[in-house]
């Protein structure tokens, strides 16, 4: 069968266009990542000198990363932002309108706290955004042995997507909370009872999770900075004891933030913000004081 040249290309900008993030998009996210740097320091400043476990962070390729080979304190961590939520497309739709809103207060100028987007799920191009990195990942020469998975809606379908390739083997699939969103005033970042998790995700081990109800969420205020950082350190704690040394993680942009820039030690490059549906793979390295 020959394939038109022009008819390739029209496709391959298509399936760009599904998956890409467009102007509106990046501006708001550079607006949220600055009000989620608001406190970092101070809590980076907690972690490391209040805290038994310092853990550093650095990118694959970095020369000064120690070895897995040598290192039992040592594992390769696959962070993943879950794909477009409907929370995000709101938001999105919002600042198009030229609306502008204060955040984490519920108000009708606040997207985030429309009851209609209660513990958001993916629309059809945070599929798509999910879809795209399973290439990636399966060209890994190491396959993640362990999936840790946000315990909202929008993670679960995310991880289920990009990791379609692992979910019907002996890799486990954990739903986790303390790998969830900053939550608090957004509905979107309130979950659904494990009860309906359950149903809906029944290829995901809720065990890990006590309540049926969301006892994280208020209506009435959002966590702190060092709330979410007490949560992440919490998380990270439990992955130092797992025995899997190659683990996949999905999670969320503030949830992420908070790691790489109040939690663990690494070089700016690995602070960015993260976009819907990226994906970056570092090394952690565990050491606790004597």
């Amino acid at each position: 069968m020959t394939v038109n040249k022009e008819t390739s290309t029209i496709a391959a900008a298509t399936c760009t266009q599904e998956i890409s993030h467009d102007p509106v998009t990046l501006a708001l996210a550079k607006k949220e990542s600055a009000l989620h740097r608001e406190g970092v320091s101070e809590l980076y400043s907690c972690m490391r000198n209040q805290k038994p476990l310092k853990i550093q962070a650095y990118a694959l390729d970095d020369p000064s990363a120690p070895s897995l080979t040598t290192h039992s304190n040592v594992k390769i961590c696959h962070f993943l932002r879950h794909g477009q939520g409907f929370h995000n497309l709101m938001a999105d739709m919002y600042s198009l309108q030229g609306r502008e809103w204060n955040q984490f207060v519920p108000s009708p100028d606040n997207p985030y706290v429309r009851p209609e987007i209660v513990d958001a799920p993916l629309t059809q191009k945070g599929r798509n955004q999910a879809r795209a990195v399973n290439p990636r990942i399966r060209n890994m020469s190491t396959q993640p042995e362990l999936v840790v998975l946000s315990s909202q809606c929008r993670a679960l379908q995310t991880g289920l997507i990009a990791f379609e390739h692992l979910v019907h083997t002996i890799v486990p699939m954990l739903a986790h909370e303390m790998v969830r969103e900053q939550t608090g005033v957004h509905v979107c970042d309130m979950r659904r009872s494990k009860r309906e998790q359950e149903i809906e995700f029944p290829r995901v081990d809720f065990d890990l999770i006590k309540d049926d109800k969301d006892r994280l969420f208020s209506s009435e205020r959002r966590e702190t900075k060092l709330e979410i950082g007490e949560r992440v350190y919490s998380f990270l704690e439990w992955l130092e004891q797992r025995d899997e040394t190659h683990v996949a993680i999905v999670s969320h942009s503030g949830w992420l933030m908070t790691l790489f820039n109040g939690c663990v030690k690494c070089d700016d490059s690995l602070k960015d913000w993260f976009q819907t549906g990226e994906l970056r793979s570092v090394k952690l390295e565990f050491v606790r004081n004597c």
